[in-house]
Parts: structure tokens; C-alpha cells; sequence
């Protein structure tokens, strides 16, 4: 055999064997920024504030991942879950269940600048 085609066909083989490890890094990254995204919100917070951002988010499926993993499970026609929030001016309080069947509610979650 030429050897040419010996060394052609060991770079192939190295090139094969680094893809097949650099997928299995990626796929066990994304599976623990995963398991990370399913923490508590402060938890989550924690984790991902100490990640490098450069390193992470370009290079791992970070929507893809945090659609999954807070998806929740509510499905239309579902009753809303309760909550107690303060109003935008802070002077007093809301709860959803103090609304329900008297008139719609619209959440709004956002800027307005």
C-alpha cells in the first residue's frame, strides 16, 4: 500500500475519533446545563452566574434546553395557578384566586422602555 493512503487514512481515523469525543463532551455539557436548568430559580441563578458565557451559550443549545426544561405542564383551559404578587407601585398586593370567575386578568411580564 502506498503511503500516501496509510497516512490519508490515519488522519481520517484521528478525525473520526475526535468528533465522536467532542460530541460525547457537548452531549454530556448540554445534559448537565440541563440538569442545572432544573434547579430552583435561586439555585439556577448560582450555578449559571459562575459559567462562562462565551464558552457556553454559543456553543451549547441553551433555548432549546431551558424551553424543555421550564416548559411546565399546564394545558389550555387549565385554571391558572395562584399567585400573590405586589402591584407596579409596591403599595399594595394582588392575588390571582381574589379575581377568579369575576373578571379576566392579563399578566404582563416585560419592559415598557
Amino acid at each position: 500500500m502506498n503511503l500516501r493512503v496509510l497516512i490519508a487514512a490515519r488522519i481520517v481515523f484521528l478525525l473520526v475519533k475526535l468528533a465522536v469525543f467532542l460530541s460525547i463532551v457537548w452531549l454530556a455539557a448540554s445534559a448537565a446545563l440541563y440538569g442545572i436548568m432544573l434547579l430552583p430559580p435561586a439555585q439556577f441563578a448560582t450555578v449559571i452566574g459562575k459559567l462562562p458565557a462565551q464558552a457556553v451559550f454559543p456553543v451549547l443549545p441553551f433555548a432549546s434546553l431551558w424551553s424543555w426544561a421550564r416548559a411546565g405542564s399546564l394545558d389550555v383551559g387549565d385554571i391558572a395557578p395562584d399567585f400573590n404578587l405586589k402591584t407596579h407601585d409596591g403599595a399594595s398586593r394582588v392575588r390571582l384566586s381574589e379575581h377568579r370567575g369575576q373578571r379576566p386578568v392579563v399578566l404582563v411580564f416585560g419592559s415598557y422602555t
